[in-house]
């Protein structure tokens, strides 16, 4: 992906997994993504619009420690701020879910009454996970904390625990629900890439069967990014090394490419 020094929206890639549970790789993720872009065309027949004119510049990789993530949550947080501060739209590259706590916090103190979007198989709305608070597991409960229960929305739940059920039942929503709650609020979306079925995206480090085709996460993303206030957004787990085809990783480049597109394509890219 060709990018501009002076692009309006930010990528920034987040290599860190030191949470995971079950299937780690997901620290290769970034640079999976931008390898995998290179096989793909600018051009999308989807949104009838090219990347080529795009306004986006790409930071590359943080260098995140391994191990303890209030560190790495600490470095993701400040550079996120950074791109606020000079008018940017952060577009994280994961990494671990964990990551998007760090620019949820950098995009709450910009904007207090931000909304969140959230992808995902998975709830993430555990108190903690074997003993820990920050985890993969407990990310969307630490931003449920953070900014409250009205102020989450979740799409594509299909795992959880009995107490994260109760959680849910409020939040899961419609992108038609999300976009008369959301209005011209601000919103920073999420999405974790097992939310696709394992047959559509394999190299990932907690596969759930029973997920989105390609072609819906699609519609749901362009729906969210061209009717929303978009103020930031991410895209983690991905674990290449876990998918000895390299499918996934031109999946989720894929992904990225139609949310940079579906940005750009917006009367305005929002800037702060």
């Amino acid at each position: 992906m060709a990018s501009r020094p002076d692009g309006a929206v930010c990528l920034l890639g987040a290599p860190f997994d030191s949470t995971a549970s079950f299937r780690p790789g997901s620290r290769f993720g970034p640079g999976a993504i931008r390898e995998a872009s290179y096989s793909l065309e600018t051009f999308s027949p989807v949104q009838i619009a090219d990347l080529e004119d795009c306004s986006f510049m790409d930071k590359g990789d943080l260098e995140l420690p391994h191990g303890d993530p209030v560190p790495a949550l600490d470095i993701i947080e400040e550079e996120v701020h950074d791109i606020l501060c000079r008018g940017k739209t952060p577009f994280l590259l994961g990494g671990e879910h964990l990551i998007s706590l760090g620019a949820i916090r950098a995009v709450a103190k910009v904007h207090p009454e931000l909304m969140v979007i959230h992808l995902d198989a998975h709830a993430d709305l555990r108190e903690d996970y074997l003993g820990q608070r920050l985890s993969h597991a407990t990310v969307m409960k630490r931003v449920y904390d953070l900014l409250g229960h009205d102020s989450i929305r979740q799409i594509g739940i299909r795992s959880c625990t009995r107490q994260e059920h109760g959680i849910i039942t409020d939040l899961l929503s419609s992108p038609e629900q999300i976009a008369l709650k959301a209005g011209t609020k601000p919103c920073y979306l999420t999405c974790d890439l097992d939310i696709l079925d394992p047959s559509v995206l394999p190299g990932t480090g907690t596969p759930e069967p029973g997920g989105l085709m390609f072609h819906e996460l699609m519609s749901i993303l362009i729906s969210l990014i061209s009717g929303l206030s978009i103020v930031g957004l991410d895209v983690v787990e991905l674990a290449p090394r876990l998918d000895p085809t390299s499918s996934s990783a031109v999946v989720a480049a894929k992904v990225v490419r139609e949310c940079l597109i579906a940005l750009g394509s917006k009367n305005t890219i929002h800037a702060l």
